[in-house]
């Protein structure tokens, strides 16, 4: 066994109680060794200022410049390869079916006792579809009157059908507006219109910027209340903010050249803020000690930079390695979240280090005067030491170390439990507010024709080594007395009469647990023997298939993408620390925070506790949040056990490190956790399902991270391990690389 044995100073012998401040005693091995880059590069930026923030300043307004002119095009990649939907795509594209434009519904309700069919009501729809034909964007219309099959059989709903002539992934807010304005102002009286189909949800969402701005003022609060004064907290927001305003551009610029989804700026502005504050906010709370400690205001930046400095550097990797994990999942529409989000850390982590040591520079002397002024108020009213509760907290843990650990692990595990029957899948307009157009649409359909009339399941014939004919007439009697099977359509065959689809229409909804079984059986059971009768090949495609076979490929290819996240981390935080033991501890506390964000989606999203509506947890949700979550938390362990690091480096006893690391990051993990809380958990006043979920479940995470793991179960498993924390195997220290913290 290996333990790196510190060599105790005199600071060793000293009681606890009597250390105010054991952080403020000069490190000999810092004043013996050269400065490092971290203290070099705080120390130009501070002494250059006007340079470094005139840099920023240009890089944020000619990157914006750029893509100003530029513009965006922001795109989904929808292919799954390997999968039985996205087969069913390439036979259909290999056809010449291919998607040149999607549909709207225009769902129609009569009060009336005749229904939709009476002349007067007639004619007021026929009269609206016609204004609806002559808009942009809008290539036919199929009236509900057409074949009858449109109308219930109550005749009360029915409903049109808009081609467009561009995706829906092209249609703007402003285009669905149009059209549903366009239905209101020459709808008749008695009858109820609302618009269906994937564009019609644009007009539930947000205009974007609520979210985001309620976050930031949440933390314009918490800082003010920690530091005091408005110009010290808006210092960790300034920093953020070009940082995160500086990657969107580039990201604007990135979208013509790179598959990058429409939702990936809210994701990276969920990240860039949290995360950068966080970052400032932890080298600025080490500069306000170092000037209460008498430093001068260039010795306080470069002293915080060249300690926390590292601690930003190393925690900011740890979150780009785990987020770059994603691209093992082999998923496109993942790749351009994870490129963009771990830019946006970078970023964040470059900002952290030069662009605030330069508005350090600026208003040093300002915080020089504040802090010491406040500090000596504090000690002239008598008041405990700054991290006295801290310190504190860590001595009752300490006197019942296991106890501490068993509940808290206890009550963690309890949350992860419904994690186990997280459902996947892609919210359908059934998720939807009930007061938007498009749940209305959804909800009406629905009573009409039946749940699954939202989301038929497309069977793609390929009859090139057999009778396409035969082919089509045995599917669709087989689907017929498939038990879940409401009704199939008849086959329609492709131009070259080598293919058709059929569509079968479940009896229940598309988000159903229900229907995704129903997928599984007719993909096992019943196709298979029909393939072999006829010589067909036969394949469920359409979109209720492919979130199922989204869902499927992720869950697959989650325990590579976990090894890779977890093993790098490992190792990266055995090289920092020295240490078997803290790597291993971090990491299975880190996956039991996401096990408890995790268990708390499902009940809330999947289970619809506190009113929300219910319906399956988004397909990639888990593993983007797994990424980022486990980086941030490990951010949390760098933070803590560096400074307890420092304190078993400087006196070498152990349970005193953890008393003191604690008590110097206590504060500043919690301010941060609740800063990133606040930040997260704003994107719940988002009317998007999506974001409400990332919100929710990061916030989840960090506040049982910095709250229950930071501040009890590490203090616990630190006592319990005590000077073996540090135990590294002579041959791995062979091996591994030194990098000094």
């Amino acid at each position: 066994m290996r333990i790196v044995e510190p060599v105790p100073t005199a600071a060793a012998s000293t009681d606890a109680t009597e250390v105010t401040d054991p952080a403020s005693v000069t490190s000999p091995d810092r004043e013996a060794r050269p400065p490092g880059v971290f203290a070099r590069l705080a120390g130009f930026a501070h002494r250059r200022r006007r340079l470094a923030l005139s840099l920023w300043l240009a890089v944020l307004v000619g990157i914006w410049t750029v893509a100003s002119l530029v513009g965006s095009d922001y795109r989904e990649d929808f292919s799954l390869p390997g999968t039985e939907s996205q087969q069913a795509a390439d036979v259909l594209a290999e056809h010449g079916v291919a998607r040149t434009g999607d549909t709207l519904d225009i769902v129609l309700r009569s009060g009336g006792n005749d229904g939709l069919r009476t002349p007067d009501t007639r004619k007021g729809v026929e009269s609206m579809l016609a204004q609806v034909a002559r808009q942009p964007k809008v290539d036919q219309v199929h009236s509900p009157y057409d074949g009858g099959a449109a109308i219930a059989p109550d005749g009360r709903i029915g409903y049109a059908t808009v081609v467009l002539d561009v995706p829906s992934t092209e249609m703007t807010k402003d285009d669905a507006q149009r059209l549903f304005d366009v239905t209101q102002r020459n709808t008749v009286d008695g009858l109820q219109v609302e618009l269906g189909g994937e564009a019609a949800r644009l007009l539930g969402t947000g205009q974007g910027g609520v979210a985001e701005g309620a976050g930031v003022l949440a933390a314009l609060v918490i800082l003010v209340f920690m530091f005091g004064t408005f110009i010290a907290a808006g210092l960790p927001i300034v920093t953020a903010v070009f940082a995160v305003g500086s990657t969107l551009g580039v990201i604007v610029v990135a979208s013509q050249m790179f598959t990058i989804a429409d939702y990936t700026p809210y994701m990276m502005m969920v990240v860039g803020l949290g995360v950068g504050i966080d970052y400032a906010l932890l080298i600025f709370a080490r500069y306000r000690m170092e000037l209460i400690n008498g430093a001068a205001p260039e010795r306080a930046t470069v002293n915080a930079l060249d300690a926390a400095g590292r601690s930003v550097f190393f925690a900011g990797c740890t979150v780009i390695l785990a987020l770059l994990g994603l691209v093992a999942l082999g998923l496109g529409s993942l790749r351009g979240i994870a490129f963009s989000v771990a830019l946006t850390v970078l970023a964040t982590m470059v900002a952290s280090l030069t662009l605030l040591p330069a508005l350090l520079g600026v208003f040093g002397p300002r915080f020089a005067r504040q802090f010491t002024a406040r500090a000596a108020a504090r000690a002239a009213r008598n008041k405990a030491p700054e991290g006295t509760i801290w310190r504190d907290l860590a001595t009752r843990v300490q006197r019942r170390p296991l106890a501490a650990l068993l509940l808290a692990v206890v009550t963690l595990g309890a949350l992860c439990v419904p994690a186990a029957g997280m459902r996947l899948g892609f919210a359908d307009a059934g998720s939807d507010a009930s007061d938007t157009t498009s749940r209305k649409a959804y909800d009406l359909l629905s009573e009409g024709f039946g749940p699954g009339f939202n989301g038929p399941l497309l069977v793609v014939i390929d009859a090139d080594r057999g009778d396409l004919s035969t082919a089509g007439s045995t599917v669709t009697r087989a689907l017929a007395d498939t038990r879940g099977i409401e009704a199939t359509a008849p086959p329609v065959p492709t131009a070259d009469g080598r293919a058709a689809t059929v569509l079968a229409f479940p009896t229940s909804s598309p988000q159903s647990e229900s229907t995704s079984d129903l997928v599984a059986h007719l993909r096992e059971r019943v196709l298979p023997p029909l393939a072999e009768k006829t010589g067909a090949d036969y394949l469920v495609g359409g979109s209720t298939a492919a979130g199922d076979d989204y869902s499927a490929k992720v869950s697959e290819r989650t325990p590579l993408f976990i090894s890779i996240v977890v093993g790098l981390s490992v190792i990266v935080l055995m090289m920092v620390f020295r240490s078997v033991w803290i790597p291993l501890k971090a990491a299975l506390l880190n996956l039991l925070s996401i096990g408890a964000a995790l268990g708390s989606m499902t009940l809330v999203f999947q289970h619809g506790l506190f009113g929300v509506e219910s319906g399956p947890v988004e397909a990639w949700m888990p593993v983007v949040i797994f990424a980022i979550v486990f980086g941030l938390s490990m951010d949390y362990e760098i933070f803590l056990v560096s400074r307890i690091h420092e304190e078993w480096k400087r006196t070498g006893d152990a349970a005193l490190a953890v008393r003191e690391g604690l008590a110097h990051t206590g504060s500043v993990i919690t301010a941060a956790g609740a800063i990133m809380v606040v930040v997260f958990g704003a994107f719940m006043l988002s009317p998007e399902r999506m974001l409400q979920q990332v919100g929710f479940g990061m916030a989840v995470a960090i506040f049982v991270d910095a709250v229950i793991i930071r501040c009890l179960i590490v203090p616990a498993v630190m006592q319990l391990l005590g000077r073996h924390a540090w135990w590294l195997p002579r041959p791995l220290a062979r091996v591994l690389p030194h990098t000094r913290l």
